[in-house]
């Protein structure tokens, strides 16, 4: 028997290299999937790509609560009450100094890790079976400080902060609730990044990341997405409050 056979999960981000390779396990293990994020034309792409009719898609602006609202009823509506919600939808700002940053690419930022993630599991739990799981994507950026990344680093302490108390609440109702922590994944989201901090600190960003990770190495998207398939299954039963370090040791 498949880990997730017959739950309903709710993946935002969904068009993105994580979120899809998520979503692709979360079928193989089998789940129905309703895939969200901001573009209709990329979540076309998206399921296209995963060939599925588990698979369903809505665009939704996650920092609304309309809009999120809107994507909990259409799951409900498509396949059913909610098992997984993985919290994915993110964005980076930029890096600058704290008397240069600017006001509006750090409201910008909190408001899709944080208050995303706040309004994804404001609507979803009250549709959530009891025993479900809620996942929400952090960073080994949730872990440290580094400065000139003001917006980034502080939504992503943020979102664990969310967490701990949601594993609270929501343990009586056996609802699981945990953040994952990647390191730098070989994506295009991390591809922007490194571009932009190569010029801020004088050399190669892909190689200035590689030498602080004990394995050497970016992650795979597929290699972060299992372990989300870890926290969505029974195979985590007894994991809530935790924060899930998907780093190869950057943060040790």
């Amino acid at each position: 028997m498949a880990l997730l056979d017959g739950k309903t999960c709710i993946v935002t981000g969904g068009a993105g290299s994580l979120g899809l390779a998520a979503a692709r396990l979360l079928v193989q293990e089998g789940a129905s999937v309703m895939l969200v994020d901001l573009r209709e034309a990329d979540l076309l792409r998206a399921a296209e790509g995963l060939g599925s009719p588990k698979v369903a898609t809505a665009a939704a602006d996650v920092t609304k609560s309309e809009s999120v609202a809107a994507v909990v009823a259409a799951t409900v509506e498509r396949f059913g009450k909610i098992d997984v919600l993985f919290s994915n939808a993110g964005n980076f700002g930029t890096v600058k100094p704290i008397t240069e940053y600017p006001d509006e690419t750090f409201d910008a930022v909190y408001a899709v890790h944080v208050k995303g993630a706040f309004l994804m599991c404001k609507h979803a739990v009250g549709a959530m079976n009891d025993g479900g799981s809620i996942i929400i994507t952090s960073s080994v950026a949730g872990t440290r400080g580094d400065p000139g990344v003001y917006a980034y680093i502080t939504a992503k302490h943020a979102q664990v902060g969310l967490m701990r108390c949601l594993a609270k609440e929501l343990a009586p109702r056996r609802i699981r609730v945990n953040t994952i922590h990647p390191g730098p994944i070989t994506n295009d989201f991390q591809h922007r990044v490194e571009a932009d901090l190569s010029e801020i600190i004088g050399r190669d960003a892909t190689q200035f990341f590689d030498s602080q990770i004990p394995l050497g190495r970016h992650a795979s998207p597929e290699e972060v997405a299992r372990s989300v398939v870890y926290l969505a299954s029974a195979q985590s039963s007894f994991t809530t409050g935790a924060t899930l370090m998907v780093d190869g040791g950057m943060s040790a």
